[in-house]
């Protein structure tokens, strides 16, 4: 038996309905990157990241990283909340 779930695509009504997480990493001395992923909670779609998602960075310090990654979310949810990608 196949415990498969069809989940329909729902768009997002407010900000509330993402997890956003914005975190970064070190490559190397002095090069950090932002790393982010971006959930719809209404269907538990993954908008980011995508198969050939850019890198965010990298940067000179962790807050460059870091604060890329939270605009980069939030441009993703804006974008999101304009134009739902079901």
């Amino acid at each position: 038996m196949s415990t498969f779930k069809f989940i329909p695509s729902l768009p997002a009504t407010s900000e509330d309905d993402f997890d956003v997480l914005a975190t970064t990493k070190l490559a190397g001395y002095r090069r950090f990157f932002g790393v982010l992923r971006v959930v719809r909670k209404t269907d538990g779609k993954v908008l980011f990241p995508f198969d050939g998602a850019p890198e965010l960075g990298p940067f000179a310090t962790k807050n460059e990283a870091l604060a890329e990654a939270q605009v980069h979310g939030e441009h993703i949810v804006a974008g999101d909340l304009a134009h739902p990608e079901l």
